[in-house]
Parts: C-alpha cells; sequence; structure tokens
C-alpha cells in the first residue's frame, strides 16, 4: 500500500479540484458571518439552511480589490451593506490550499438576487396575513382624536424618539399629551420579539393609542419589520397603532398593518397635536353657536314680554275707561243702584287687579322661573364662559354659582 504525507495528499486534492471543476460557480447561499480587516480582505461563512437547520457551511474570502467594488456596488443597488442573515447570489471560485483547506473565493456578487428574495419573502409575509383575514383589523379601530395615555415603542437612545417628545412636550399649543415609553430594539433579529413584548406589557397599561417609532436607517435594519410574527400582533393589536418608522424610500409590512403609517417619528407628534387643535376648534365653534343662539334666543323673548306687556298697559287702560263711562252713567242715571253697581264694579276691578298681579315677576319666579345676573346686572346678551360666576334668582333663594358647561338647547 502506497503511503502519502499529509501534505502529499492535500495537493494531490487540489491539483485533482483545479482539474475537474470549472473555473467558477454561481452559489446561492446565507451569510452567517462576515469580517473585514484592516488589509481590505473580507471574510465569510456562507451557510445553507433548512427552516433553522444548518445543512452545509463553507469558509469564503473576497479580496481588498475585488471587495471594494463588489461591496460599493452591492450598497448602490440595495442601499445596504452586505451583512449577516443577507441570502447572496455570488460567483465563487473553489479553491484548496494544502495548509488552509478548503475555501471560496467570491469574485462578483449579484444585488438582483438579494432584493429578490428580499421582497419575495415579503410577498410571503403579506399573502399570509391576507388569507388570516388579519391585514385591516388594526384599521378598523376607532382612532381616538384627544389619546389621554399614548404608549411609545422606541428604544430609550433613538434620535428619532427624542425628536417624538420634544415635538410633543414643546407643541405650540400647550397642549398637555400624557405618554410613557416601553423600552424594546429597533433592529436586528431580536427585535420583533422585543416589540412583541412591549406590545403585551402595553395591555395591562392605561393607554388608548400605541406609537411605534425609530429614527430611520439601513433598508437591513428594518427588515425586522417586515417579520410575520410582528405584523400580525400589530394587526391583532385591540388598540390603534401609529407608525413613524422614518425610511422613506420603502414601506415595511408593519406599516402597512397599523391603523396609520408616517413617515417620521416627528411626523406622528405632529399628527397626534392636530388632533387635539382640531377638537378644540370644533368645541370653541359649538360654544361660539351655543352662545349666539342663546343670546338671539333672549333677545327675541324679551322682545314678545316686552310686547305682551305694553299690549296688556293698553287693554286695561281701555277697559278702565270703558267701565269709568259706565259707572259714571250707572250713577246718573240709577242712582237708587249705586251701591250695588259700585260694589259689581268694585268686584270687577279687583279681578282685573289680580290678573296684571299675575303678570308681575314674582308670580313668574314662584312658578319655577329663576333670573340670572352676571356681575350685578340680568343677563341679557352678555356671554357666559366657563368658570365664570353668575347669580340665579328664584322665588326664594339667591344662588351663587360657577358655569362649567353650556349645552345647545335643542328644545326651543
Amino acid at each position: 500500500m502506497q503511503e502519502l504525507s499529509l501534505s502529499e495528499l492535500n495537493l494531490q486534492i487540489k491539483k485533482t479540484l483545479e482539474e475537474q471543476l470549472a473555473a467558477s460557480y454561481w452559489v446561492v447561499a446565507e451569510i452567517a458571518q462576515i469580517q473585514v480587516n484592516s488589509s481590505g480582505h473580507c471574510y465569510l461563512e456562507l451557510v445553507q439552511k433548512e427552516g433553522h437547520q444548518v445543512i452545509a457551511k463553507a469558509r469564503a474570502t473576497i479580496w481588498a480589490y475585488s471587495y471594494r467594488n463588489i461591496s460599493a456596488w452591492f450598497s448602490r443597488i440595495t442601499g445596504n451593506d452586505l451583512a449577516v442573515g443577507m441570502r447572496i447570489l455570488a460567483n465563487t471560485k473553489v479553491t484548496f490550499h494544502e495548509v488552509y483547506g478548503l475555501s471560496l473565493n467570491i469574485k462578483d456578487i449579484d444585488p438582483s438576487f438579494t432584493l429578490g428574495e428580499r421582497e419575495k419573502a415579503k410577498q410571503e409575509v403579506i399573502a399570509k396575513l391576507e388569507a388570516d383575514g388579519i391585514m385591516d383589523m388594526n384599521k378598523e379601530l376607532e382612532l381616538p382624536q384627544v389619546p389621554q395615555n399614548i404608549a411609545i415603542i422606541s428604544s430609550e437612545t433613538a434620535a428619532g424618539y427624542g425628536d417624538f417628545i420634544d415635538q410633543i412636550d414643546k407643541n405650540k399649543y400647550g397642549f398637555k399629551v400624557h405618554h410613557r415609553l416601553f423600552s424594546a430594539s429597533m433592529q436586528g433579529e431580536k427585535a420583533p420579539e422585543s416589540i412583541i413584548k412591549a406590545l403585551h406589557q402595553i395591555l395591562d397599561s392605561e393607554a388608548d393609542l400605541v406609537v411605534i417609532i425609530r429614527g430611520g436607517g439601513s433598508q437591513l435594519d428594518l427588515d425586522c419589520f417586515d417579520n410575520y410574527e410582528l405584523s400580525s400582533h400589530i394587526a391583532q393589536f385591540p388598540l390603534p397603532i401609529l407608525t413613524g418608522i422614518g425610511h422613506e424610500r420603502d414601506t415595511s409590512i408593519s406599516d402597512m398593518v397599523a391603523h396609520s403609517q408616517l413617515k417620521t417619528p416627528t411626523a406622528v407628534a405632529e399628527f397626534i397635536i392636530q388632533g387635539f387643535n382640531a377638537y378644540q376648534t370644533s368645541i370653541n365653534d359649538l360654544f361660539s353657536n351655543i352662545s349666539s343662539i342663546a343670546i338671539e334666543h333672549i333677545y327675541n323673548e324679551k322682545e314678545n314680554l316686552n310686547l305682551i306687556s305694553s299690549k296688556l298697559s293698553l287693554l286695561t287702560q281701555q277697559e278702565l275707561q270703558t267701565h269709568k263711562a259706565k259707572l259714571e252713567n250707572i250713577m246718573q242715571n240709577v242712582k237708587h243702584a249705586s251701591a250695588f253697581q259700585l260694589a259689581s264694579n268694585t268686584n270687577r276691578l279687583n279681578s282685573i287687579e289680580q290678573k296684571i298681579n299675575l303678570l308681575n315677576p314674582k308670580h313668574l319666579l314662584q312658578k319655577g322661573y329663576s333670573i340670572i345676573y352676571k356681575n350685578g346686572k340680568p343677563l341679557g346678551r352678555t356671554k357666559v364662559s366657563i368658570n365664570e360666576q353668575i347669580e340665579i334668582i328664584t322665588a326664594y333663594q339667591r344662588i351663587s354659582s360657577t358655569v362649567d358647561k353650556a349645552i345647545k338647547n335643542t328644545d326651543v
């Protein structure tokens, strides 16, 4: 039996591979590790997986003179640097070194393949969400116009979080907005699990609106927002969710299933503040309309009362004149019945007097009506505002009160 040294065997393997293999192969693999050393050489570990199981592994190298061009072109086309977890299509040459063993020398990488793989995975998640019937569930929730407690999912150190808080707390209208941070990792493989954990914590809080924000980043950093588990949790969450993830070129699946998508954390803050402002404007308009209607109604009623008072005065005078003439005629023509006639007319006058007395405001007060004064004067056409002091006069009391609500009277 022929004996070989290890170096002789390795050289024979090297020679056989060089003779039998093609100059290069296009290989699909996932980057498990990547490192660029000070000399500019890039060292990778490539793997193939079935589920979470690694079924193949190989070392690979991109020499410095090739790496500069390959990485620059890849970044320009995809918007991302080569990174762990990325699936690539690489043109590789199989090399075998008698000391360092088998490795792959990468000559080129096709960026369009990586883009296609990402889009394919994204479309598969969207299709699954649609098949589950949950794609639009969060959008169907009613968005509170004036949220009282906002739950924020973000990294505490993220610039986007700082921008959001600054915009909310220093809004030009002076609105006080209550908010609470639920800290989470916002990029990388652990981000979906971290954000889902924050969502579960929010369920035990008093929040009525959820905001998911971060300050942008590379597309690879944002791939976590295309995760199915995260997207399904957002879609089915019982509170409306706003997203401001901060990327302009693409829309993540988390954006698509959220109630409302805004581009940046600052835009989310502005959206919330404008909701507050719109609500305040509508309330101010409502109070203004109520005040105008009330003043007009009081003025009309006052005019009606003045008209009735004038008519009653005239009728009373006419009635008195008529009875006075009749009385004088009776006294002249029927002197013998003067005492009887006088008593009769006296009774009629008393009756008229009673009718007149019934129109006295004191009687109106005794029937349950009241008169409202402001600053010592009848209210009249004066506007009444919240927290102002008024005095209510009833038949038996003078009541001091503070206005806390003014509601349009639709019954008159």
